[in-house]
């Protein structure tokens, strides 16, 4: 939590009193002795590792608050017209005074008034999903979505967005028949990029599916509900227009080029629609994106910054410049002539991924806020957590380490053992090393639970990027609802070292779900694992 980093950043008095002496000799009016000091005791060092403690390994791994020391530090580089809050005034104060003995003793009564303002602990709020919104190849709404999953068919299909007959890869999750009547003004619907579009109608429609009309919005707090829908790439095709206009004139450019071509602008687009004042901005960690948008949601909902939150992903890059830069980093499956076969996680003929697109949005809601409104709880949000596999900018890191750190941490946050979880949405793309080391991690975690299904959701919508975790996410939550998990398709020669007990085979199967966990990787080694479970 950020207020519990920062409170454990001021109970440092090794790090206040580094910034103090820092701030001290800034500005020449102390004791340069102080910063002499701390290089030739050897201090510096430890002081730089509590620093390090104080902004990251000592706070929560789902915050992204900076330490408040690091803000005190920034107003002696930022402008004089930034207001100072009062610790920082205290430190100004004591570094300009003769002697460094001031900003010492500003620094420890910092550290006693932190420990006196620290706030009592307080009941976990719980979280729960109430309402569901997709765009996929698949289906526009979560019934139908899902319903084709458990049927085993394929959203994968020859591109025809555009001519793609000089690309080695010409097959793609494309959504073939999409429409914003209803949803977003025409005048808007003509000038957004698509993957605006997609989280626009995902969006409105996970509030008509949780059951949230204009009568009961007119009661929502708006200061507390927030949007945090994140995307991957963004407005690549606003941004490709931009650029071919540009080779003409910049008067040709579109003048909305570029906010609707930046990442954040679609949950910012959808909150000003909705006109919600909570919490709102977008993530853009790759092919994790997702989780780490509906974790950080859920964040907020049990910090109480929130009381409801749309969040999940949305992308749509299967135009040219996707296409081929993705073709470039030799990632996409070739096998053009039959598309629905091409997506083959596990399977020892995969050849890449098949690109797709679309949005996911699930509506998360405060408990007792859902139950006081009479919402339909499809499940309960449990827990997550984020890693960096620290190693290779695509690749994944060869012993599982980052991956399984993360699920292991995801259970911590969800309070559960790894006994009781028995269905995991993979992330399984359908590239030959990712699914391998994937697969080697969930056997690490959980090969010894004989109840555990295995599923890639990927097997039939391709890899939807920045919305991919959001996507699954909703099959997940379907899955609880329904007792049902979707096959995986295409596993027909599995890999070696693979175990096909732990899979879903060729068909649906019926599945009593206890905890279910659902995996998003990114390049950059992202790791997000993020928990769902029936509400009880």
């Amino acid at each position: 939590m950020v207020g519990a980093a920062a409170s454990s950043c001021y109970a440092s008095p090794l790090c206040t009193w580094f910034v103090a002496a820092c701030m001290s000799v800034s500005h020449g009016g102390g004791d340069s002795r102080q910063a002499v000091a701390l290089k030739s005791t050897g201090r510096s060092r430890r002081s730089r590792q509590q620093l390090t403690k104080c902004s990251g390994s000592g706070s929560s791994t789902t915050s992204f608050g900076p330490c408040n020391h690091y803000n005190a530090l920034s107003s002696l580089f930022g402008s004089n017209s930034v207001s100072l809050n009062r610790n920082q005034r205290r430190l100004t104060r004591a570094a300009t005074a003769s002697s460094g003995g001031g900003a010492m003793a500003v620094a420890m009564d910092m550290e006693k008034e932190a420990k006196v303002d620290n706030k009592p602990p307080t009941e976990q709020r719980r979280v729960v999903v109430t309402g569901m919104g997709v765009e996929t190849s698949l289906g526009h709404d979560p019934d139908t979505f899902y319903e084709n999953l458990l049927q085993g068919n394929s959203g994968i299909s020859q591109i025809e967005n555009f001519d793609c007959s000089a690309f080695p890869t010409r097959i793609a999750g494309e959504i073939k028949s999409f429409s914003t009547e209803g949803w977003v003004a025409p005048k808007l619907s003509k000038r957004m990029d698509k993957f605006m579009l997609y989280l626009l109608t995902a969006g409105k429609k996970a509030l008509v599916d949780g059951g949230v009309t204009e009568e009961v919005m007119a009661e929502f707090d708006k200061a507390k509900c927030g949007v945090l829908i994140g995307s991957a790439m963004g407005g690549m095709k606003v941004f490709q227009d931009a650029i071919e206009a540009m080779k003409i004139s910049y008067k040709k450019m579109n003048p909305f080029c570029v906010p609707f071509a930046t990442t954040n602008m679609g949950s910012a687009m959808l909150a000003l629609d909705l006109g919600w004042m909570g919490p709102n901005y977008s993530i853009s960690t790759a092919c994790a994106t997702s989780n780490f948008c509906i974790l950080n949601s859920a964040n907020h909902i049990i910090k109480g910054e929130a009381d409801v939150m749309l969040c999940g992903g949305s992308d749509s890059v299967i135009i040219p410049i996707g296409l081929g830069g993705f073709v470039a980093c030799r990632a996409l499956s070739q096998r053009n002539n039959d598309p629905t076969k091409a997506s083959r996680p596990w399977d020892s003929n995969r050849d890449g991924f098949v690109m797709g697109e679309g949005a996911g949005v699930l509506l998360l809601e405060e408990l007792e806020h859902a139950k006081k409104r009479g919402a339909t709880i499809y499940a309960e949000f449990l827990g997550g957590s984020f890693t960096c596999d620290a190693y290779h900018m695509t690749e994944p890191r060869p012993d599982g380490a980052g991956v399984i750190l993360c699920i292991e941490r995801a259970l911590a946050d969800a309070g559960i053992s790894k006994e009781q979880i028995n269905y995991i949405n993979a992330h399984a793309t359908s590239t030959p090393a990712g699914d391998l080391k994937e697969y080697q991690a969930l056997a690490h975690c959980f090969g010894q639970n004989p109840e555990i299904k295995v599923n890639s959701t990927k097997s039939m919508i391709g890899h939807l990027l920045g919305a991919a975790g959001a996507v699954e996410a909703v099959a997940t939550v379907q899955a609880i609802r329904t007792g049902w998990v979707h096959p995986n398709i295409n596993l027909e020669s599995p890999d070696n070292g693979v175990d096909t007990n732990l899979l879903v085979g060729p068909e649906k199967e019926r599945l009593d779900i206890k905890a279910a966990l659902s995996n998003s990787f990114g390049f950059g080694g992202h790791n997000s694992s993020i928990i769902f479970a029936p509400y009880k």
